[in-house]
């Protein structure tokens, strides 16, 4: 079986190493590339051809949400929220779940580094059932 691809994109290095590291941990899971932005994404997204992207909200150059809402439009592909601004009913989380974001996880506030390893579990969880989602361009119908 071949490991499930991803892409994610965070404008924290931190973020990028601490995330790379947890799912290069899963068998399953093969970090294939990092972007701090969306427009370094894009280029990535096209060499690289990612199975899923973990995807941050707050960048420079393009937030997560329009590049999500871009991304949907011309190249439909599982994504997984993961940013401090997706807590539970959060507007920017109930937006992109609408745009079509398969899942989101809520970045700890305070030691990122170390919060994000008690999350590794659901991480590496929501990457994977992400892999598995029938992503369709809006409008495709059923």
């Amino acid at each position: 079986m071949n490991a499930i691809r991803v892409l994610i994109i965070d404008d924290s290095q931190v973020i990028r190493d601490v995330l790379t590291e947890i799912l290069n941990s899963s068998s399953e899971l093969e970090v294939v590339g990092a972007a701090e932005d969306p427009l370094v994404a894009r280029e990535m997204i096209k060499r690289l051809n990612p199975d899923v992207l973990t995807l941050d909200i707050e960048m420079p150059r393009m937030d997560g949400i329009t590049f999500l809402r871009n991304l949907m439009r011309l190249r439909p592909m599982p994504v997984v929220m993961i940013s401090a601004l997706t807590e539970h009913n959060a507007e920017a989380t109930l937006t992109a779940l609408a745009l079509g974001a398969v899942d989101f996880i809520a970045k700890p506030a305070g030691d990122t580094e170390n919060s994000m390893d008690d999350y590794a579990d659901e991480i590496i969880a929501k990457v994977i059932a992400a892999s598995k989602a029938n992503i369709k361009k809006p409008g495709a119908g059923i």
